[in-house]
């Protein structure tokens, strides 16, 4: 078994009102606990906005608020799974994005 990183990539901006957003996060609520039920759920998170991270560089001394890259898209969040191969973890990506349409899902194994 190899764990695997799926990261969700959002559009930079507000999020969806309530009325948008609220049932998304309901499905992907159900598709956490299928993926429980399966055995294959690690751990998931959000993260807050880009403009809260801070980087850290030049071996620890230099501090820069914002993200690293620049960019229209930024990582919203991610599922961490465990599956006995690729082909089973691109299964899961692709529920994840039928839920998060039109978020894209990378699919990447741990070293």
């Amino acid at each position: 078994m190899a764990q695997y990183l799926l990261s969700i990539y959002q559009p930079d901006g507000d999020p969806p009102p309530p009325e948008v957003l609220d049932p998304i996060m309901a499905e992907l609520d159900a598709l956490n606990r299928r993926m429980r039920e399966a055995g294959v759920w690690v751990f998931a998170a959000g993260l807050h906005p880009p403009h809260t991270a801070t980087v850290v560089s030049q071996g620890g001394a230099l501090l820069t608020d914002g993200p690293f890259a620049e960019g229209r898209e930024h990582l919203g969040g991610f599922t961490v799974v465990e599956c006995a191969d690729l082909d089973e973890a691109l299964e899961w990506g692709k529920r994840l994005a039928a839920v998060l349409d039109p978020l894209s899902i990378e699919v990447r194994p741990f070293a």
